[in-house]
């Protein structure tokens, strides 16, 4: 199983979308551990001293794919959630003055938490999907699928032209351009999708 991050994907202004859409996608892995499910909490990482939320949607692979054309693209989403790609910023940004990739900022044990998923069947419109975090009591990310750069099918088409999807393969599809900011020990997320709460988990 992979876990395929997308960066820099959101605007707050459709009007902005044409602009920024040049082709070239951010893309990142994760590894497999940082996967977290089931709502358990979430140990702080013991490598940072500034953790990073953003909450995004997920998208899992129903079945496998390589070189998917655009139109097809939809049809290999099996289901949707929604989970929170940390970034341990300091690792980043001490990394990127080396020059260096985001692997370790971002593929460290806990960084990715998800939700159970739901079946894609169950959203009649994949550009109008609404989802929320909530920290605390505290709405801090609000987030549509129509404020994307690049659209679910147009990720799946993108990454199959470098990498065979699998069934399995989890993408987190980008944050909400406003929002994200830094976690907390004793911090309580909880994210929703269309205002179904998936998401509910503390850090430890």
């Amino acid at each position: 199983m992979k876990i395929i991050g997308i960066g820099k994907n959101y605007v707050s202004d459709k009007t902005e979308i044409s602009t920024l859409k040049t082709g070239f996608q951010t893309i990142f892995l994760k590894a497999d551990t940082t996967l977290v499910t089931g709502n358990k909490d979430v140990l702080f990482p013991s490598i940072t001293k500034e953790l990073i939320y953003e909450v995004e949607l997920v998208i899992k692979i129903g079945k496998q794919g390589k070189d998917i054309a655009l139109k097809d693209a939809n049809s290999y989403i099996s289901d949707i959630g929604v989970g929170i790609d940390y970034t341990a910023k300091d690792v980043l940004t001490a990394s990127r003055n080396e020059k260096g990739p985001w692997a370790l900022a971002k593929g460290f044990d806990g960084a990715s938490p998800v939700s159970s998923f739901k079946p894609v069947s169950d959203f009649p419109d994949l550009n109008n999907i609404n989802f929320d975090l909530v920290i605390n009591g505290e709405q801090k990310q609000v987030g549509n699928t129509a404020l994307m750069i690049y659209n679910f099918s147009e990720i799946i088409t993108f990454v199959s032209l470098y990498m065979t999807l699998m069934p399995g393969d989890l993408i987190f599809t980008g944050t909400p351009a406003i929002g994200a900011g830094s976690t907390f020990k004793g911090d309580h997320l909880q994210a929703s999708i269309e205002g179904d709460l998936l998401l509910d988990f503390k850090m430890i």
